[in-house]
Formats: C-alpha cells, structure tokens, sequence
C-alpha cells in the first residue's frame, strides 16, 4: 500500500478530469488535437479551512465546493474539449460563465423539483389509503429512489453521458492504484475498479437514504410546510450523508462498513465506464500534476 495519505478525489468533465488534493484542484482536458492540457487551481481558506475540517459543518462546505470546482472546471473543459480552429484561424467562441452559472442555477432547482417535490406530490395522492406518518414518508422514500434510479438509468445511455462516465470510471481506477501504491501507468491501473468508496454516487445514495429518517421524524404536516422542510432541510441531510459516507470509506476493512457502503459502491456502475488507455492517461495527467503543485507532499487531509 501507498503511505499517500491525501485523500485525493475528483469528478469527471468534458473529454478530461479534475483531480482535487489539499491545496490545489488541477483539470486535465485532451483538446481536439489530442493533446492534453491542465488547469491549476489554488483553492480558496474555505476550502482548506478549520471548518473544512470540522465535522457536520463540513459536509456542507464540501457540498458547495463541489457545485463550485465542479462547474468551474466542467466550464473550462468545456470551452478546451469544444475548441477548434476556424480556416481563418479563428477560434470557436467560448462559453461564457454566466451562461454556464444559469445551467447550473437551472439544474439545481430541477434536481430538487425531481427528487424531492415531485415524489412527496406523487405520495399525498396516496394520502386516502396511508394513515401512518411513518409509512407516508417510506412510501416517498421508496418513490424518491426509483426516480433516482430511473433517472441514472436513461441518462447512461446518452453517448455524450457514457464518455464521461468512462472518464468517471478512469478517475476512479486512476485513485484506486495510487492508494495501493502502483505506477501511475494505464497497463497497471486498468486493472482495478472503477467504483470508489468515497465516490459522490454513494453519496447522493446515503442523502436519498437518510432523507426518509429525517422527514420521518419531521412528521406529516400541510403540503407547504413539508416542501420547505425538504427545502431546507436538504443541507443537514448532505452534512449526514458526507459523514456516514466517509466514516465507511476509512474503515473500509470493517464488515458493518462494508455492508453500508455497498449499495453505493453497486450504483457506480450506472455512473462510471471502462475507459482506454487514453483516458487513464488523462486521468494520471491531473493527478500527477495536483501532486506536483503540491510539492509531493504527503501531509494528512481530514476529511
């Protein structure tokens, strides 16, 4: 096993991948012509913080710097992937933040629609045959999740989608050979698996999961105050999840761990692909790049 204790992690995006460390969150994309380039980051206090540090609280410092590297990062890629040279030698224009901000505001905003609204609106027309306030909440945490799953399911056949799952999947192998202390080099990564503990899917998983406990004990109230409460309860519920998520991925030897994280770990294969050589390499490119600004250092990441 490697003696790396950074708990290094990242996210797919466009044609590349982000690679996050302590001090620094570095993008690697292959332009058009094949060759990969990378983005450096340093990141900001509150990212690196006591608070970042700080148990409950960072869950969601977490939960917002990854919406905010994340979309950085997927803008940058996407204006690197997109780029290519006019006959005059012009480039493409770039996608600008703002449009990329009202995406992203759009989807947020979509995602609580879907997942929350929507299956608390399907239940209470369940509302004459559930008189248990208990089962009302199981009855929308089971339709919660078969939403989720569907969704995953339709958009993994989207050939766009697949791409960056295999990206996904390369980030992941990428991450998984490093901590067992391999060469970073395709024909010694690929061999490991594209599911990872602390994967952002078993998140969002556990956060579906604990929502029924918390709603639960919220009770059945009118219709307004139960879809404020999904509202703002909704960061409280992620600083839960990051928790439980990362407590099993440090003890990843322990059975009950095992057995937690499992459903997660499962769900990744609707969220990461087997990428090629070329993605590995891609991959690699941000990790060794995050550990170069870094200086190599090996100093611990609380997380």
């Amino acid at each position: 096993m490697s003696d790396c204790k950074v708990n290094y992690g990242g996210q797919a995006v466009m044609e590349g991948v982000m690679m996050r460390g302590k001090e620094f969150s570095v993008t690697a994309v292959r332009n058009p012509l094949g060759i990969i380039v990378t983005r450096s980051q340093k990141l900001g206090r509150i990212y690196t913080g006591k608070l970042r540090r700080t148990p409950f609280i960072r869950g969601m410092i977490v939960l917002v710097e990854s919406l905010v590297l994340g979309l950085s990062s997927l803008s940058w890629s996407a204006n690197v992937a997109l780029e290519e040279e006019t006959a005059e030698g012009e480039t493409k224009q770039e996608i600008s933040s703002a449009w990329t901000w009202g995406i992203m505001a759009v989807s947020f905003i979509f995602g609580i629609g879907l997942f929350f609204i929507l299956p608390l609106l399907l239940t209470r027309l369940l509302d004459p045959v559930i008189e248990s306030s208990i089962l009302f909440h199981l009855v929308e945490g089971v339709i919660r999740l078969a939403i989720f799953l569907l969704y995953l399911k339709i958009i993994s056949t989207m050939s766009d989608i697949k791409r960056v799952f295999s990206y996904h999947g390369a980030e992941h192998k990428t991450i998984n050979a490093y901590e067992h202390g391999e060469p970073l080099q395709a024909k010694y990564i690929q061999k490991y698996s594209t599911a990872h503990a602390r994967c952002g899917t078993a998140f969002l998983l556990s956060v579906m999961v604990l929502a029924i406990l918390v709603f639960s004990l919220v009770g059945k109230q009118v219709l307004w105050l139960m879809i404020l409460t999904r509202i703002l309860l909704l960061p409280v519920i992620a600083a839960l999840g990051f928790e439980i998520t990362q407590l099993c991925s440090r003890h990843m030897s322990n059975p009950l761990a095992r057995i937690v994280i499992a459903p997660g770990m499962w769900l990744q294969s609707l969220t990461t692909g087997e990428p090629d050589d070329e993605q590995i390499e891609v991959a690699v490119a941000a990790l060794e790049e995050v550990i170069r600004q870094e200086g190599g250092r090996a100093a611990p990441l609380s997380v």
